[in-house]
């Protein structure tokens, strides 16, 4: 069964989703907003150049959700949905959706984002299949702690088995689209690894390997 896997921040979107949730819970009013922006840029950064300590990332950005009553943070993410993510949905990227699904592929998206951010993003581009960061929920209530492992580097690899092996799927035939030099062990386990708009570390592994490099963006 061909399975088409899919990053999802800087790929099919021109942005990254869980920098912008931050910056729009700070513009609500919702966290402390010099605090909340100084430390949302300084983790942004830290992943992009690959320094990223993702289990203290995540106590940051997943405290909001335990700090605050779940309806106001699902009214507040729908006007996110609507304000910040439904203009960088990249065009390309659902032309490239399409062809994959008209294709009979399975679509897959695969994020370290956490899934309360990813979930509508998923439904927007179509896609069912969504592996992303789990955010811990208890006794009606997010907890502001991750359940089980972070869909991030090696684990997103360890949770594509898992999801493999749930599903009856396997990499035989199969592609993932990344940005990012993050995603370097997922992409060396498929037959057809994509880079997709790629920082410079990617692009170079890219080259070196002779993996196929894309752009979804219309202006390039």
């Amino acid at each position: 069964m061909d399975l088409a896997i899919f990053d999802l921040d800087n790929t099919l979107l021109n942005g990254d989703s869980d920098y912008l949730w931050g910056r729009f819970l700070a513009a609500e009013g919702v966290v402390d907003g010099e605090f909340y922006e100084r430390e949302n840029q300084r983790f942004y950064d830290e992943y992009k150049a690959g320094t990223l300590n993702i289990l203290e990332f995540l106590h940051f950005s997943l405290q909001p959700l335990a700090d605050n009553d779940t309806e106001k943070m699902l009214t507040l993410r729908q006007k996110f949905m609507e304000s910040n993510i439904a203009p960088i949905i990249l065009p390309k990227a659902r032309k490239l959706l399409k062809k994959h699904r008209d294709q009979g592929h399975t679509l897959l998206i695969i994020t370290a984002t956490n899934t309360f951010v990813t979930q509508p993003i998923a439904e927007a581009l179509g896609i069912e299949n969504l592996i992303g960061t789990d955010p811990e929920f208890k006794n009606d209530r997010y907890t502001g702690k991750a359940s089980g492992t972070p869909s991030f580097r090696e684990g997103k690899v360890t949770r594509l088995n898992d999801w493999l092996e749930k599903n009856g799927y396997n990499l035989a035939s199969s592609w993932f689209y990344s940005d990012s030099h993050n995603d370097l062990p997922l992409l060396e386990m498929v037959t057809h690894p994509v880079a997709v708009d790629a920082d410079d570390t990617l692009l170079q592994h890219a080259a070196a390997k002779g993996w196929k490099s894309i752009s979804l963006r219309d202006w390039k």
